[in-house]
């Protein structure tokens, strides 16, 4: 066994005193400004609009941070924005993001969305969280996130200020000519006051707060979680929780002034609270390459280059992202570059192994979640991590592995080793108060304070955290349990395999049958009959081997890197009804796959010569879990 000391040092160091106690600051912008004054000329922020590495990068000190912060939260303040009151942000990664994030929590609640919502999505998410304010990008070539928002707002009547951010200024010649020749027209088709971001921002004091910064724990932020399908869920992330965040890495793991990469989207936790939290209580400095973060254009293949020229000390990436860094030659000095986070999924071991072999950095594998405000595990950086566990539980970070019946009820905890659902309780996680919409929060937490993740897991005897999937991940053959991790993880060691994914498809007989589909390493060839052959020799479980491989060519991921299942699910019940309805002789096909709240997904099918007999389509599909219906 390994000697416990880290788990020990966590639990002494939260036995010390409360978290609440522990608190250094109490506010937002209180931490601004002690960063400011410990390190007023130190970089803070850098952005690069384009990925090359010797393209303009634009910065701002802590002293100049403060004072923008400063004049956009009273900016704010002036538009009516209160403690209560949110402004959402549909932004890419720029400076201007980060700064609007800071100013909207120090005023208000700041309100995150993924840009890449469709514009249903992003009313609905206005709607809810009442926003009074909206910040977005003015009309810009390649995007129609301006055109996006208008749209939103126009189903919002909430929101009675727009503001504008304009990105031309990253730009330099001879793209920052052509850009005003081609810019699209600026939408205005609603009825929210329209704001330029910079003649705004000047209009304003950056000296001192119009209002009082009450250090309370109060709510400062809603993030969404998911994003693809339906409409999200938001969470609420109270003072305490946010703070924590930046606290968690700041032991052992970021250490003062360290300069930390982020190409992840500033709409998502693990950027906006976890690192952009330990960067301001480090004084550190925070370099974000092109809006879109690793999807920018050749942001991957100029990754280690960029990491050379900035001096990076700490970088944070996701499974995919490693993959794709993989397939290109390190041929850059990345001495200085101390840890690489990794989280959202657990790594493949033969991907780890492959990653720290080429680049000499240590991976640091992490699990958090959004409703958790992000952290709640973390491996020890002192040599005692376990590749392929996301570690232990950070310093006021409780983990327990729970049986839960079906009516929400815990029955026992699990022994050693012993898969359960995973359940946490931390500064960030406040029972009763997770969701915005209070419905959502019934029966969120169980032992009063514990939240039900909803992954799998199960804990070691050194008490390392060991992910095994989702709950809903789980292939459910003729009612035995499949964990798809065995699949990915077996079939992650051909060498042609960059990703791999594996779901259940729809059986009429079994429920589901394990499918699996791979995305080739770029420059390698494989046949679906070799990697089954592969799968076969490797994968233990005979229930196991998938009854269906398929090669594709890129997978589907969210918009930080995590593959996305839903979409391979759709993917299979297409092809699995459609196959069924060839079978049974009708002239009809599969026109879409939706996920409804209710129902969950179904299949809309549609004729192709003449009406269908519906009876017998009903005894055709009898068996099969997801839902059916025909398009009229």
């Amino acid at each position: 066994m390994l000697d416990n000391v880290n788990i020990q040092n966590a639990k002494a160091l939260a036995a010390e005193m409360p978290w609440a106690e522990r608190q250094e600051h109490g506010s937002i912008y209180a931490m601004l400004q002690d960063a400011a004054a410990r390190r007023p000329d130190g970089m803070a922020l850098s952005f690069q609009i384009t990925s090359e590495p010797g393209s303009k990068v634009e910065s701002l000190t802590y002293c100049e941070l403060l004072e923008q912060v400063t004049q956009v939260a009273n900016l704010f303040h002036d538009m009516g924005v209160g403690r209560d009151d949110a402004v959402a942000l549909l932004l890419p990664n720029s400076i201007e993001t980060v700064v609007a994030t800071l100013a909207a929590m120090c005023v208000g609640i700041a309100s995150p969305i993924n840009p890449l919502l469709e514009a249903e999505q992003i009313s609905a998410i206005l709607r809810e969280t009442k926003a009074k304010v909206v910040v977005t990008l003015r009309s810009f070539p390649k995007t129609d996130l301006a055109q996006k928002t208008a749209k939103a707002v126009g189903f919002a009547p909430n929101v009675k200020n727009l503001v504008q951010i304009d990105l031309l200024h990253y730009l330099t010649p001879p793209k920052s000519w052509i850009v005003p020749l081609i810019r699209p027209k600026n939408p205005n088709h609603h009825h929210a006051k329209i704001h330029h971001w910079t003649k705004a921002r000047l209009s304003q004091p950056g000296d001192a707060l119009k209002f009082e910064d009450v250090k309370e724990d109060r709510v400062a932020a809603y993030f969404h979680t998911g994003g693809t399908t339906g409409t999200p869920k938001v969470a609420m992330h109270r003072v305490a929780g946010i703070l924590y965040q930046g606290w968690t890495l700041r032991q052992g793991i970021v250490s003062e002034g360290d300069v930390i990469m982020c190409p992840l989207p500033m709409f998502h936790v693990m950027a906006a609270q976890l690192l952009l939290q330990a960067t301001l209580q480090t004084c550190g400095h925070m370099v974000m390459t092109t809006p879109q973060g690793y999807r920018g254009e050749g942001v991957i293949a100029n990754f280690w280059k960029l990491c050379e020229v900035h001096r990076a000390n700490f970088i944070v990436m996701v499974p995919t992202a490693a993959a794709a860094l993989m397939q290109h030659e390190v041929k850059a000095d990345l001495s200085t570059v101390r840890f690489a986070a990794c989280g959202s999924s657990p790594m493949p071991l033969e991907l780890a192994n492959k990653f720290e072999g080429a680049t000499g950095i240590t991976i640091i594998e992490a699990y958090g979640m959004t409703e958790n405000t992000c952290l709640a595990t973390a491996n020890p950086t002192d040599g005692s991590r376990k590749i392929g566990s996301v570690g232990i539980p950070i310093p006021y970070a409780d983990v327990k592995v729970l049986d839960i019946g079906g009516d929400g009820a815990v029955r026992r905890e699990m022994a050693t080793d012993e898969i359960g659902e995973i359940c946490i309780a931390s500064p960030g996680a406040v029972p009763g108060a997770t969701y915005l919409e209070v419905e959502k929060n019934e029966g969120l937490f169980v032992l009063d304070s514990y939240l039900r993740t909803g992954d799998l897991g199960r804990i070691d005897e050194d008490g390392f955290v060991w992910i095994t999937g989702r709950a809903k991940d789980l292939i459910i053959r003729g009612g035995h349990n499949i964990d798809p991790a065995e699949i990915e993880e077996a079939l992650a060691a051909h060498p042609a395999v960059a990703l791999v994914a594996a779901i259940g498809q729809p059986d009429k007989h079994a429920g589901e049958l394990p499918c699996a589909y791979v995305e080739l390493a770029e420059g390698k060839t494989a046949t679906t009959e070799e990697l089954m052959e592969f799968a076969k020799a490797h994968i233990h479980e005979r229930a196991a081997v998938p009854k269906h491989m398929e090669i594709i060519d890129t997978m589907p991921t969210t918009n930080v890197g995590k593959i996305f299942k839903p979409d391979l699910r759709k993917r299979a019940i297409t092809r699995v009804y459609g196959e069924t309805l060839l079978d049974a002789g009708f002239h009809a096909h599969v026109s879409d796959v939706t996920d409804d709240k209710k129902l969950g997904m179904v299949a809309t099918i549609t004729a192709t010569d003449g009406p269908l007999d519906e009876a017998r389509l009903t005894e055709t599909l009898t068996g099969f879990v997801p839902k059916w219906r025909i398009e009229t």
